[in-house]
C-alpha cells in the first residue's frame, strides 16, 4: 500500500509469516501425536480447550462484524475484511470441534468413580455419556444424570452442537458474500442486506450461545449447573475475539499494510477491551460470589475442585492476567493509543483467556496432581502452539483471498478514513 487512498493491493501471505505458521502447525501435530501415545486423556482435554477458543475466536469475529452493522457504526469501516475473515474460517474451526467431540465421545477407556468403583467412559463427557450411569440397578446409576438424560444424550447432543455451528457459519459466510457483492456493484442493497442479517444474528446468538456454552463446557461436570455460565463465556468469546482482531490489525500494520488505519482506530479497539474485560470480571465475580453465598453443595463443589492446592493459584491467577492487567494498563487514553503496550496487552489476554478455559475444562476432565505446577505439562503449549499455527495459517490465506484489505464501496468509509476521536 504507497498512499493512503491506494486500495487495490491484495495481501500477500508469504515469507515469515507462513513458514512459521507451518513450523507451529507441525509442532501441534506432533505433540498430539505423542500426547495420545502417553496421556490420551490430558490430549483430549486439550483438544477440547484449543477446538473450543478457536470456534469462539472465529464466532466472535462474526459477532463483531454484525455488531457494527447493526449498529450503522462507521468508524470500523476500514477494518471490517478483519473479522470478516474470522466467519470465513469459522466453519472450519466447527468442523474441527465437531471432529475433537465426536472422537472423545466414541473412544472409550476405564476410569474408576470416587467410590472406587471402576466403568468404561468416553475420553469426553464421561460425567454424563457413559451408559451406565443412566441405568437404573447399575452400580453407578446417578438418579440426576438420569433426570438430565432426556436433554443430555449423545443423539440431541451432536444435533444441537452441529445445528448451532452451521448457524453461525451461514451468518458468517453470507456477512463475507455481502460485503463482496458491495465491493463489485456498489449500492446500498447488499449494506441493507447486512444489517437484517446482523440483526437476526445477535438475536440468534445472544440466545444460543449459552445453549453452545452449556453443551461444550459445563457439560463436562453434569451434576453442577450455573445460570451464569453461558454470559461468562459470551464474555470471554468476546473479549478474546477482539484481542485477536486488534493483534492481528497491529501485526499488518507493521507488515506494511492498512495504513489508513490510525491510533483512533486502535484506540476504539482498546476501550472495547478494556470495557469488556470488566464485564467479563463482573460475570466471573457474579457467578463465583452467589455460589459462595448460596452455599448449595451440588453447585459449590465446581469451585471447592478448583481451589484445592494443584489449581488454586491457577484460579487467582486467572482474575489478575483477565481482570487487573487491562484494568491497570489501559484505563489511561495515552496506553491505548500507544501500540507496543496495546499489542502487549492483547498478547497476555489471549494467553489469559487460554487459562480461563483451562481452568473451565482441565478440573472436571483430569485427576487431581500434588502440585499446582504438575497441571500444566508439555502437551499444552504444544496443543496451543499448533492451533495459533493453523488459526495464522487459515486467517492470512483467507485474507489473502479478498481483492482489497478495505472494503472499498461500504457506505460509511469516508468517515472510516477520516475518524478521530
Amino acid at each position: 500500500m504507497k498512499t493512503h487512498n491506494s486500495f487495490d493491493e491484495q495481501y500477500v501471505f508469504a515469507g515469515k509469516a507462513k513458514t512459521w505458521s507451518l513450523i507451529a502447525i507441525v509442532v501441534g501435530v506432533i505433540t498430539i501425536a505423542l500426547g495420545f501415545l502417553t496421556d490420551t486423556e490430558r490430549t483430549f482435554a486439550n483438544l477440547l480447550l484449543m477446538g473450543y477458543y478457536f470456534t469462539c475466536v472465529c464466532a466472535g469475529g462474526v459477532m463483531f462484524c454484525a455488531i457494527q452493522y447493526a449498529a450503522q457504526a462507521g468508524w470500523s469501516a476500514s477494518i471490517l475484511r478483519i473479522p470478516q475473515a474470522f466467519g470465513k474460517i469459522l466453519p472450519i474451526a466447527a468442523l474441527i470441534l465437531i471432529i475433537i467431540v465426536v472422537s472423545g465421545l466414541s473412544m472409550k477407556h476405564t476410569i474408576t468413580n470416587e467410590d472406587g468403583k471402576s466403568y468404561v467412559a468416553p475420553y469426553l463427557y464421561a460425567h454424563w455419556a457413559s451408559h451406565d450411569l443412566t441405568v437404573k440397578g447399575s452400580e453407578i446409576y446417578d438418579s440426576v444424570i438420569a433426570g438430565k438424560s432426556g436433554f443430555l444424550n449423545e443423539p440431541f447432543f451432536l444435533i444441537r452442537m452441529v445445528g448451532l455451528l452451521g448457524i453461525y457459519s451461514l451468518f458468517g459466510w453470507l456477512l463475507f458474500k455481502y460485503s463482496n457483492n458491495e465491493d463489485d456493484f456498489g449500492g446500498m442493497k447488499y449494506y441493507n442486506k447486512s444489517f437484517v442479517v446482523s440483526c437476526v444474528f445477535l438475536v440468534v446468538f445472544g440466545f444460543t450461545v449459552p445453549v453452545f456454552a452449556f453443551d461444550t463446557i459445563m457439560s463436562l461436570e453434569a451434576r453442577w449447573f450455573s445460570t451464569m455460565f453461558g454470559w461468562y463465556n459470551l464474555a470471554a468469546l468476546w473479549v478474546s475475539a477482539l484481542a485477536v482482531i486488534t493483534l492481528v490489525i497491529i501485526l499488518l500494520r507493521k507488515a506494511g499494510y492498512l495504513p489508513w488505519v490510525t491510533q483512533d482506530h486502535l484506540h476504539n479497539m482498546g476501550i472495547f477491551i478494556f470495557a469488556f474485560s470488566i464485564f467479563w470480571t463482573y460475570l466471573w465475580f457474579a457467578q463465583f460470589l452467589l455460589t459462595w453465598y448460596a452455599n448449595i453443595p451440588e453447585e459449590s463443589a465446581y469451585f471447592y475442585r478448583r481451589w484445592e492446592p494443584d489449581f488454586k493459584i491457577w484460579f487467582w491467577l486467572n482474575i489478575v492476567i483477565n481482570f487487573a492487567a487491562p484494568l491497570l494498563v489501559l484505563m489511561s487514553r495515552d496506553s491505548k493509543r500507544y501500540t507496543s503496550t496495546l499489542q502487549t496487552i492483547c498478547i497476555i489476554l489471549i494467553l489469559g483467556h487460554w487459562l480461563d478455559y483451562f481452568q473451565m475444562i482441565v478440573p472436571g476432565t483430569l485427576p487431581q496432581k500434588d502440585h499446582w505446577y504438575q497441571v500444566i505439562t508439555w502437551i499444552e503449549p504444544g496443543v496451543f502452539i499448533g492451533f495459533a499455527g493453523l488459526f495464522t495459517f487459515l486467517l492470512m490465506s483467507a485474507l489473502s483471498k479478498f481483492k482489497s484489505l478495505i472494503p472499498k464501496k461500504h457506505p460509511f468509509l469516508e468517515e472510516s478514513l477520516h475518524h478521530h476521536i
